[in-house]
């Protein structure tokens, strides 16, 4: 049974950082692009980032320079590194395994929220 828990969420003021963390069990890690979604109320679900095995990269532009994903794959784990939170960053963010050679093959996580606010 596969399993994505994600955690590391919770309120941050703005220019405040937080580290999300997804741990993947019941997966080949190796075998899947891992990513980071996010939504905000009354809003659709966006790519924040996602992370190939090899190391290749994509980030939604309102995250570039600000975030940073990276993945263990001894640890079945992907991060996200948030850094100079705004206000328009609070959503619930769900991890994502996508695997790499059948793209309909996905999983989520149950989501953890973040909340920038003052």
């Amino acid at each position: 049974q596969v399993h994505l828990v994600e955690s590391g969420g919770g309120l941050v003021q703005p220019g405040g950082s937080l580290r999300l963390s997804c741990a993947a069990s019941g997966i080949i890690f190796s075998f899947y692009t891992m990513g980071w979604y996010r939504q905000a109320p009354g809003k659709e679900r966006e790519l924040v980032a996602d992370l190939g095995y090899g190391g290749s990269t994509n980030y939604v532009d309102s995250v570039k320079g600000r975030f940073t994903i990276s993945r263990d794959n001894a640890k079945n784990t992907v991060v996200l590194q948030m850094s100079s939170l705004k206000p328009e960053d609070t959503a619930a963010y769900y991890c994502r395994a996508q695997h790499r050679k059948n793209p309909t093959v996905e999983y989520w996580g149950q989501g953890t929220q973040v909340t920038v606010s003052s």
